[in-house]
């Protein structure tokens, strides 16, 4: 199954060559994924649900959940709609299943939470009256990061993916001393970390990845058809506060990476390095990172305002 647009030259040789290498460093990068231009898992799993289109297969609420970009499809329509599915990470969860089903029930048509071919032919049909906006998901992040409230009164997930559990441990006290109530996860799985987060009922989620290069990436979750404003503004924060800290400054970047794409709040990733240069700076970092988190906890959505004015 392969991407369209993305197959390489000379692709039947079975030779992974400088152009293969050159397209899968473009479906990255197209896809929000860090960049290596080799095909390890979260690139092949994303080729896999690269290959699904809306209609290709019946959709529905199931174990384990249905992944691809035919079920980003449905809930972007169904969040212009009006249907409230959450946001377009291309996962049919709950959400989905219920926003499917009243989308049926309210156009006339079995609403068992299948999306056929019935269904995706009037959902077309209706989706053509209406803008391409990102619809009611993003609306509905907004207002539930809108309202200030302090550290204090925040829930917090931190978490480390290998050699940096000395700055997990730092600003999860740092955290705590401040009056949040945090939990640390150092679960090797993205997925792991997201799941620990949605249960704990987080308000963000803030992870830090160890890099090899002197290159810092702080992400958030975004998709061409729609950003978390909540994880932008955290991270845009995050930025500024790390730029007198790193050795060069962050790069801010809306990505898919599984634990932004899984996580159900507000959430950041920092990918750091070098390890033993961000490991010696740790004081530091916990202190600027804690300025972030405080100083967003009373304007949740200030810094994402003022970014969308200065576009």
């Amino acid at each position: 199954m392969a991407a369209a647009g993305y197959e390489p030259d000379g692709a039947s040789s079975g030779i992974f060559c400088s152009s293969t290498a050159t397209a899968v460093t473009n479906f990255q990068t197209e896809r929000g994924l860090h960049v290596s231009g080799a095909c390890d898992e979260p690139t092949w799993l994303a080729l896999i649900e690269a290959g699904w289109e809306l209609g290709d297969r019946l959709l529905m609420l199931d174990a384990p959940m249905y992944r691809g970009d035919d079920v980003a499809d449905l809930q972007r329509s169904l969040n212009r709609l009006g249907f409230d599915c959450g946001r377009p990470d291309g996962i049919f969860g709950p959400a989905a299943g219920r926003a499917l089903t009243d989308f049926q029930r309210n156009s006339g048509l079995t609403a068992d939470g299948v999306c056929g071919t019935q269904t995706v032919r009037t959902l077309r049909s209706v989706s053509r009256q209406t803008g391409s906006g990102p619809g009611v998901a993003s609306i509905r992040e907004a207002e539930a990061v809108r309202t200030p409230t302090s550290i204090a009164g925040l829930r917090v997930v931190v978490g480390q993916f290998g050699g940096l559990s000395s700055i997990a441990r730092s600003l999860s006290r740092s955290l705590r001393e401040r009056g949040a109530t945090v939990m640390s996860t150092d679960e090797y799985e993205a997925p792991a970390q997201a799941s620990a987060a949605n249960r704990f009922g987080a308000d963000a989620y803030l992870g830090f990845d160890a890099r090899t290069d002197q290159c810092s990436i702080v992400s958030y979750f975004a998709v061409p058809s729609f950003e978390s404003v909540g994880g932008r503004s955290l991270a845009t924060r995050i930025v500024d506060e790390l730029d007198p800290v790193l050795e060069c400054r962050p790069v801010l970047n809306g990505m898919r990476l599984p634990v932004l794409r899984e996580t159900r709040m507000p959430a950041v990733l920092c990918s750091v390095g070098p390890v033993r240069s961000v490991v010696d700076r740790t004081n530091l970092l916990t202190e600027a990172v804690t300025r972030a988190i405080t100083d967003w906890s009373e304007a949740p959505l200030e810094v994402a305002d003022q970014s969308a004015e200065s576009t």
